[in-house]
């Protein structure tokens, strides 16, 4: 699955790249303001790729087709994430990034973050990466399969940073849900850098701020 991507690219060879995967029903585009809003210019030029999720059924929202990296299923369903449709994600995000080293930019320069169902993209396909990343940020989400993480983590994703913020008034995907993926990756030996802010299922200018000091960090 070739992914249609959005891309703000400096114009010179990057010293990094960021990779941000929006959420459900959303598009690339709804992350260019957050890319014009991080001020990263002391990492050098940086290339932003936002691509964009494939249009699919979404059973949860009546089988309405829409940008979606896996479908949603009923309440009443064993697993309510469709497994197949994270995996064939996963793999389209990772080769991504495999685009990105074959463009000249090592995997330690490349951070991949995202938003909701984004976030458990970030997180489910980046910890399966054969590769170590500068670092892993997840907005308003959870970390999808999480009892195959232990073992179908790569073993190059060892020490990989990881940033992770929530709303605590979260009605879409609970607070509950990003605490269980913050303590299942600290389990498994990752920093994470925990957030949480007095918001709904948003991006707060506070949770920018942070993002933007842990970026100028794993990428300095």
């Amino acid at each position: 699955m070739a992914l249609q991507t959005i891309e703000l690219d400096p114009g010179v060879t990057p010293a990094a790249t960021v990779i941000v995967l929006h959420g459900l029903g959303a598009d690339g585009t709804d992350f260019l303001p957050m890319a014009d809003e991080l001020r990263l210019e002391a990492l050098g030029p940086v290339r932003w790729v936002l691509p964009r999720a494939p249009e699919r059924a979404v059973t949860v929202n009546g089988g309405y087709r829409m940008r979606a990296w896996y479908d949603i299923l009923g309440p009443d369903a064993p697993r309510r994430e469709d497994e197949a449709g994270l995996r064939e994600s996963f793999a389209a995000v990772q080769a991504l990034v495999e685009r990105e080293i074959a463009r000249g930019v090592p995997a330690a320069r490349i951070v991949l973050a995202g938003f909701s169902q984004g976030c458990a993209i970030t997180l489910g396909g980046g910890l399966r990466l054969p590769h170590r990343l500068a670092g892993l940020a997840g907005l308003s989400g959870y970390l999808p399969l999480p009892e195959t993480l232990a073992a179908e983590r790569h073993p190059a994703s060892s020490g990989t940073p990881v940033f992770l913020a929530h709303g605590r008034e979260d009605g879409v995907v609970p607070l509950v849900r990003g605490q269980a993926a913050r303590e299942a990756l600290r389990r498994e030996g990752f920093e994470v850098e925990w957030h949480d802010y007095p918001m709904e299922h948003s991006v707060c200018l506070e949770e920018l701020q942070a993002l933007q000091r842990w970026l100028l960090k794993v990428l300095a």
